[in-house]
């Protein structure tokens, strides 16, 4: 029946199970381990002759939920929940690369994910290629006989940079390779990257999924077979398991998406305008807008904005810091996807250990913000952000 509901009824009900006792929220199952009635059940289960859990790490009855309702969203057959997105991105690549191997990414990502391909990967043999992803040529210039993944955040951090997943994904296909998809600021709602050819989809799910600034947590989505034959063994070895009260904090939080997003994207949309008009905003990037760079693209694989906008100030560091500061209803912080509205500098948060000729690349000023609109009357933003905007040197 699950899967005729429609997406909001899904990300209340969707794989739920219940104990003998009926409760109406889902349980958690706070414990490491678990027994078995016999020495041959016990045998029988670790040989996988026989379906249950084994150990807490492996996955738990409270994760598995968390797994199949993320599925559900997703359209993915299976899910593996990390303890953070960065561990849900680190073992998404890692697992399927070995020494010798190549990986091709767009230069425009989160600085973890860009350490994670730049510093660790070569450390155990694993080349790379960086490219300004949204020109298809640089992808198809970038392969190499040994290319394996491809790997990409759209729309991007911070710059809201957008790549054509399906035209990156044609050209993983025509070599073998797979591609990896980081979709956390699109959200599941508004991008499908497994419908437009995708091979992996990564979340941190400790944005918009939790999106109320309790916990952290991610999640890898695939096929079944790529769980098995690429991330299994990874994931119950190395050990970057969620703790199954997060994946309670998250089955919670993933009930309300629908409706924190759309205010969200709502809000977005309208402080977006507002800076676009103002006269010390040097330029404003939003993904719902028709003026953003990329629309056309955007027009054929999301089917909404954005909860982030980008924009920079003509003042530069100074200005940005006088704007952060003045703001009141609007909070300072490096999360994003929260129901508060949070703001950051990425040239000295985010993205500060680049240098400033990787920011420039990346169209990263000293004057650039990253707002992550909250759910907040859209009013009081707006009014937060004309008297901010007053604080600023002309």
């Amino acid at each position: 029946m699950s899967k005729t509901w429609r997406p909001a009824t899904q990300l209340v009900h969707g794989g739920t199970l219940r104990s003998p006792y009926g409760e109406t929220s889902e349980a958690i199952y706070l414990t490491q381990g678990f027994v078995y009635d016999t020495s041959e059940a016990a045998e029988a289960r670790f040989k996988g002759e026989s379906e249950g859990y084994i150990y807490a790490r492996y996955g738990s009855p409270t994760n598995d939920m968390f797994e199949k309702r993320m599925c559900l969203l997703e359209g993915a057959e299976d899910a593996r929940a990390m303890a953070s997105g960065m561990a849900a991105v680190a073992a998404a690549i890692l697992c399927q690369v070995r020494a010798g191997d190549h990986i091709v990414g767009a230069r425009a990502l989160f600085g973890s994910c860009r350490w994670v391909i730049e510093t660790l990967a070569p450390k155990y043999g694993v080349e790379f290629t960086l490219v300004d992803g949204r020109d298809l040529k640089n992808w198809e210039a970038a392969i190499r006989p040994n290319t394996k993944v491809f790997f990409l955040e759209s729309p991007t951090n911070p710059t809201l940079e957008v790549v054509d997943i399906e035209g990156v994904a044609k050209l993983a296909n025509q070599i073998g390779a797979k591609l990896v998809v980081d979709n956390v600021f699109a959200t599941p709602l508004f991008q499908k990257p497994l419908e437009l050819g995708a091979h992996v989809v990564v979340y941190s799910a400790t944005k918009h999924i939790d999106g109320q600034g309790r916990c952290l947590g991610g999640v890898v989505l695939s096929s079944k077979d790529w769980i098995t034959e690429n991330l299994q063994d990874y994931f119950r070895h190395t050990g970057p398991a969620m703790s199954p009260f997060n994946a309670w904090t998250l089955l919670k939080g993933i009930e309300t998406l629908p409706l924190r997003v759309k205010q969200q994207t709502a809000n977005a949309a309208r402080i977006a305008d507002i800076l676009a008009d103002h006269q010390k905003v040097a330029r404003v990037i939003y993904p719902g807008r028709a003026d953003h760079p990329q629309a056309d693209i955007i027009a054929r694989q999301m089917s909404g904005g954005s909860t982030l906008v980008a924009f920079e100030l003509k003042g530069g560091k100074q200005a940005a810091f006088a704007l952060q500061n003045a703001l009141e209803v609007v909070k300072i912080s490096n999360n994003l996807g929260d129901a508060k509205s949070l703001i950051t500098h990425p040239a000295t948060t985010t993205h500060k250990n680049l240098t400033d000729e990787a920011r420039a690349e990346l169209g990263i000023s000293h004057g650039t913000l990253r707002l992550s609109c909250g759910i907040e009357d859209a009013e009081d933003l707006i009014e937060d952000f004309e008297r901010a905007l007053s604080a600023v040197a002309a």
